[in-house]
């Protein structure tokens, strides 16, 4: 905790006059200015002990957490318990109804979570009035776990909006604060002159001159702190840079070994190449040897399996030809055969006709000796609602076997109801349907059919008809029935079954299966046959059971319920499914158009029962209407009136053709077992016991006429098909004939047959030993392929092994080839360094000599001109010297001195011409120096011609040198010299000791040139 030092400390404080005491808060004399002191998380703490004021708990936060400990705080002071709770998280405070003004603001703090540590886990800014008073404030790097920190002394303003604002962000980890205190700014301590100890929080006076000293003393420290940082931020620049350089040499060096890589991997792909081309070449020899061989093969097996085809039709034709010829007798009997089973069978159809009307006629008779209206009656169980009442059942089913049912009316009496079927509580559906399913077969049979359920609301009656999908009812279950029938009769009978479905709402036909309903309305017409149907209404054909549940839940979805004080979902409307059978049979053509009527009717209860009102009081008048009418119909019926009152209501009126007297009509009765509904049970009762003593005539089958034609087309197309078998019979006796003599045909062509098959046998054989051929070719070819490839093989081992070996060869050749040149370069710079050493010598004693001569010659032609005969002795010897250099000149050297002899002629001339004249001693030595520094490049070339003669002896090499060349760069170079060697008067053999001279500066200077 040491390590924080005074400069960080510092620099957290973003205001002057703040400072930092490391202890808790302790009573002093400054608690008078203190306006409100709030523990942050925590609750208030009264005045007690030490204490000299309230702590307020804590308010006015906006957002944040709670957070409490029980450890103990070191130096907590006076009020450690304020230590303990604290808020956190990323959170602000928002205190108001202050007045405008400055204050000062004391914020308390302890690390009560990181307990060990370590630092750097909490690190947050403090903004008062949106400016930053606290800096990246670490509390466990300035005093450490579980101590207090008071920030103290922080000045605020406060504006006309009475607001004071502190807000907690977080750098790292969640702000936390314990307290906060609020005071006057009255007296401010820690203003000019005055500082506030660290440790106790005395006020100690000091001088300005010390004030300022300490002011100064903090400005360098700034300083030097920022210094120190720009030093480091160099020294990071420099790291960076360097880092970059070393980044950019990697990259400079990867980049040279990608390119080695991309070479080396371009050679691995031109031999992968070399290598595929071989293999693509190899796979296409071997594919052309697989396609010819299948080709052969597929050739030969087409040529066997043609061989096989005819001997066998061969074989066929000799058996067809013996079995023409031995079926004729057969023939005629089977003809004759085949006329008695066609007579028996006539009769059999006709008795097998006759035998099934007997049965239906019987059938139908035990059907309505029954009596044409049949009632079941069905007793519900009692419902939990019913039983928890405690009512009572006033229902006995004790004679239920025999059709008889007793209902007890009060005491021990008992009123008895007789039914052609009564079910208990314990019958399921599928008892109930057995007894309701003759009367469905007779449907099939072509009879109109009627089955309705009739009772009280809540008894049962859509139970009944409908069911669940678990527990089918009699819809779904006449339907299957249906199906399975039809099924069994498809031999005989055609059946197509329709489906529609309607309800009688407030006396109007609504359609269940229109999925598009319209404002429509449905009448009710009769057809030119006489029955009674509904124009505009779908009709569902249906091919399956499947399709029969959906039509069926269609319909109930679609139908209209309602709630009231007798049932929650009772049924507003009679809902009436139409199943229209056209049947036909296919023995004798008779074709019948009949009708099933399944109908839930709505719920029979007093309109006192009931308490309804509005739309519901509509709805029940209307069911009472067409259920009154359906009585009158009953009691008409039963009285055998002249006049039935179908039309009082759309439901009598749909269902007059099934309760007349041509029908079949079973009628389910629903009562209530419970005692509160005696009443409405006795009233179903009555009802169906008048239904039942209806006497109907009985019922009709429903003929569709419109089949009878068709059936007096078919016979006469039977007709018509007898005579034209009776055609077919002749005229296969006519091909009998046909086929005769065809066989006889067949015979000679199976004879030549024969001999083409000898002959592709033989042409078979022979393509078989050319088969044999190739493939023993072919394994040669592969064999010969295997030792290519062996070679290959070999030869690339061999390609990389020279590849090694060339590498090395080449890095050593490499090595020994630049130590050879370079020893060779050093041993030519010393010949060199010695031959320039020895001409250097030979030239400086030919200038000496030279040097000599010229001087001598000057004294002579100084002599000659006052007078003075010449010497003879010095000029013979100069003489005898250059002629022996002349001698071991070569030839073309010898004619660039002749070519300057000649010129030394021309000179002697002018030099004659000159003594003739008047011209000074000054005029002659100038006309002297300009000859030589003509004939200098004549003395150049002679010089180096004389080199080249002497380096060529030293060699014994001999060389060829061109004559024509040498002269023309000499002719060239000496036209100058020529023009002023004609003012020159010395004698030809002067001249030659000049060209001597000339010789060895010009060799010296021309060692130098190269």
């Amino acid at each position: 905790m040491e390590s924080y030092d005074t400069d960080s400390i510092d620099s957290v404080l973003c205001t002057s006059g703040a400072r930092l005491i490391k202890s808790g808060f302790v009573n002093t004399n400054s608690t008078d200015n203190i306006l409100m002191f709030v523990n942050a998380g925590g609750k208030a703490i009264m005045k007690e002990g030490n204490m000299s004021m309230n702590v307020e708990s804590d308010r006015y936060f906006e957002g944040g957490d709670v957070l409490r400990t029980d450890e103990s705080i070191i130096d907590g002071g006076d009020m450690a318990v304020l230590y303990q709770s604290a808020r956190f998280g990323n959170f602000s405070y928002r205190i108001g109804n202050l007045s405008p003004g400055d204050y000062l603001v004391d914020l308390h703090f302890a690390e009560i979570v990181n307990a060990n540590g370590p630092k750097g886990m909490r690190v947050f800014d403090v903004f008062m009035q949106e400016e930053k008073v606290l800096l990246e404030i670490d509390i466990y790097s300035i005093v450490g776990a579980n101590k207090p920190l008071q920030v103290v002394d922080v000045r605020v303003s406060v504006g006309m909006d009475e607001v004071l604002l502190i807000r907690f962000d977080g750098a790292c980890g969640s702000p936390i604060v314990n307290g906060i205190c609020i005071k006057n700014a009255t007296n401010v301590p820690g203003d000019h002159g005055h500082v506030i100890c660290n440790g106790c929080g005395t006020e100690i006076e000091i001088a300005p001159a010390r004030d300022k000293l300490m002011r100064m003393k903090s400005m360098a420290k700034y300083e030097k702190r920022i210094k120190e940082l720009k030093i480091q931020c160099q020294l990071k620049t420099d790291e960076c840079y360097e880092a970059w350089m070393s980044l950019t040499a990697a990259n400079d060096q990867l980049e040279k070994v990608r390119m080695g890589l991309d070479n080396k991997c371009f050679q691995n792909l031109c031999l992968d190449q070399a290598l595929e081309k071989q293999a693509v070449k190899l796979k296409d020899v071997a594919s052309l040897y697989e396609r010819d061989k299948r080709l052969w093969i597929i050739a030969m097996n087409e040529l066997e399996r043609k061989i096989l085809i005819w001997k066998e039709e061969h074989s066929q034709l000799a058996r067809e030809a013996h079995e023409c010829a031995s079926s004729v007798p057969q023939l005629n009997k089977m003809v004759s055969t085949i006329q008695v089973l066609v007579a028996q069978y006539d009769d059999l159809k006709l008795k097998f006709s006759e035998e099934q009307a007997k049965r239906k006629k019987l059938y139908n008779q035990v059907q309505e000796a029954k009596g044409n209206i049949r009632v079941f009656c069905r007793c519900r169980p009692l419902s939990k609602e019913e039983a928890s009442a405690g009512h009572a059942m006033v229902v006995d089913f004790s004679a239920a076997k025999d059709g008889e049912l007793g209902i007890l009316t009060g005491g021990s009496t008992k009123k008895i109801f007789k039914f052609d079927r009564v079910y208990s509580p314990r019958d399921e559906q599928v008892d109930v349907f057995a007894d309701a399913s003759p009367l469905v077969t007779s449907v099939l049979d072509g009879y109109n059919v009627c089955i309705f359920a009739y009772g009280q609301t809540g008894t049962g009656k859509t139970f009944t008809m409908e069911g669940t999908q678990q527990n089918r009812g009699v819809n779904y279950r006449t339907l299957e029935l249906l199906f399975k029938t039809a099924k069994e009769r498809k031999e005989t009978f055609t059946y197509s079954i329709s489906v529609s479905a309607l309800e009688v709402y407030n006396e109007q036909i609504r359609d269940l299966l229109d999925t598009s309903p319209t404002s429509k309305k449905l009448e009710i017409r009769q057809a030119s046959e006489g029955f009674h149907h509904v124009p505009g209404l779908t009709e569902a054909k249906i091919e399956n059971i499947k399709e029969v549940w959906d039509v069926l839940h269609i319909g109930s979805n679609a139908r209209a319920v309602g709630s009231n004080n007798v049932n929650e979902h009772s049924s507003r409307s009679h809902c009436m499914l139409c199943i229209s059978v056209k049947a036909k049979n296919l023995i004798n053509g008779e074709c019948t158009k009949s009708k099933l009527w399944l109908v839930d009717l709505a719920g029979s209860e007093r309109l006192a029962k009931t308490e309804v009102q509005g739309e519901r009081l509509k709805e029940a008048q209307n069911i009472n209407r067409s259920l009154s009418a359906l009585g009158d119909v009953i009691s008409s019926l039963a009285t055998k009136s002249g006049h039935i009152p179908y039309r009082n209501s759309k439901l009598t009126h749909l269902l007059q053709d099934s309760l007349g007297g041509d029908s079949k009509t079973l009628m389910f009765l629903q009562i209530s077992p419970s005692e509160q509904d005696l009443g409405e049970t006795l009233s179903s009762l009555n009802f169906a016991s008048r239904v039942r003593g209806v006497e109907l005539s009985p019922a009709r089958k429903q003929i569709d006429t419109s089949e009878l034609q068709k059936v007096k087309m078919m016979l006469e197309k039977t007709k018509q098909e007898v005579r034209s078998k009776d055609d077919v019979i002749q005229k296969l006796e006519e091909n009998f004939q046909n086929l005769e003599v065809k066989a006889k045909g067949n015979v000679q062509l199976c004879k030549n047959q024969q001999g083409k098959i000898n002959e592709l046998e033989s042409q078979l054989e022979s393509k078989t030993q050319l088969c044999r051929q190739l493939e023993k070719q072919l394994l040669q070819v592969s064999e010969g392929m295997k030792g290519k490839e062996e070679i290959c093989s070999n030869v690339q081992r061999k390609v990389k092994e020279l590849e090694n070996k060339l590498k090395e060869h080449d890095q050593s050749e490499n090595v020994t080839a630049l130590h050879h040149k370079f020893r060779e370069l050093e041993n030519r710079l010393k010949a060199r360094t010695q031959e320039f050493e020895v001409h250097s010598g030979m030239l400086q004693q030919k200038i000496a000599e030279l040097e000599e001569k010229l001087r001598k010659k000057e004294e002579h032609t100084t002599a000659y001109c006052f007078g003075e005969m010449p010497v003879t002795t010095p000029y013979n010897a100069t003489v005898s010297r250059v002629e022996t250099t002349i001698d071991d000149m070569d030839p073309p050297s010898l004619r660039i001195l002749n070519h300057n002899g000649s010129n030394r002629a021309m000179n002697a001339e002018s030099a004659s011409d000159l003594l003739k004249g008047t011209n000074s001693l000054r005029e002659l030595r100038r006309k002297r120096q300009t000859q030589w520094r003509g004939s200098e490049n004549n003395i150049l070339l002679s010089a180096s011609l004389l080199e080249k003669n002497s380096l060529t002896a030293e060699s014994n090499k001999p060389r060829h040198v061109d004559s024509s060349r040498a002269i023309a760069r000499i002719t060239r170079s000496t036209k100058t010299a020529s023009t002023a060697q004609r003012a020159s008067f010395f004698n030809s053999k002067t001249n030659r000791d000049q060209v001597a001279g000339g010789k060895e500066s010009g060799s010296k200077l021309k060692i130098w040139l190269r």
